[in-house]
């Protein structure tokens, strides 16, 4: 029996010392890194025709704002957007509500600013304006660096257009 065991003992030390190095993926952790970076903080302008109270464009943007991504986007397509980017995959929306309460939501978030009546508590009342919904948005790292919000524009994650449709959509004026 102790003989057993020695061998046994033996044998499992000798499996416990064995170089598994040749066998575990070991990446070059560098170039992940450098992919997951953020580029600078970058200030962007409000393109002149980016706010409108066009009806397609506050759909594309509360469609944005209320998805995850295309292929698990909950109901119809509003006319505009796609569920795949150019390249194929499936297009990332912004999937706010999980930060972000506003009209609407359905497990609203409670991490970000409440945008419910945004248009009546911030624009109509000058504290903020668009150009700031915008910019937010876009990069909010502008006056937060260390803000939790995505990066949208910078990483681009959005266009300049769907981030004009989503500020046009949390600025409207919701029934």
């Amino acid at each position: 029996m102790k003989s057993s065991l020695i061998v046994s003992l033996l044998l499992a030390s000798g499996l416990m010392a064995a170089d598994y190095s040749k066998v575990v993926e070991q990446p070059d952790a560098s170039e992940i890194i450098k992919k997951d970076l953020l580029g600078p903080v970058t200030t962007y302008k409000m393109p002149a025709d980016c706010i409108t109270d066009d009806a397609k464009a506050i759909a594309r943007g509360a469609y944005i704002f209320h998805n995850l991504n295309g292929d698990k986007a909950k109901g119809d397509l509003p006319e505009g957007l796609s569920k795949k980017n150019p390249d194929g995959k499936a297009k990332q929306y912004g999937n706010c509500v999980a930060c972000h309460n506003i009209e609407g939501a359905k497990g609203a978030g409670n991490i970000g600013p409440d945008l419910h009546a945004y248009h009546a508590n911030f624009i109509k009342t000058g504290a903020r304006d668009n150009a700031f919904v915008f910019q937010k948005i876009a990069d909010a790292r502008v006056d937060n660096a260390d803000t939790k919000m995505t990066i949208n524009l910078t990483t681009k994650l959005f266009n300049e257009r769907e981030i004009c449709d989503i500020t046009s959509y949390i600025v409207s004026i919701k029934k």
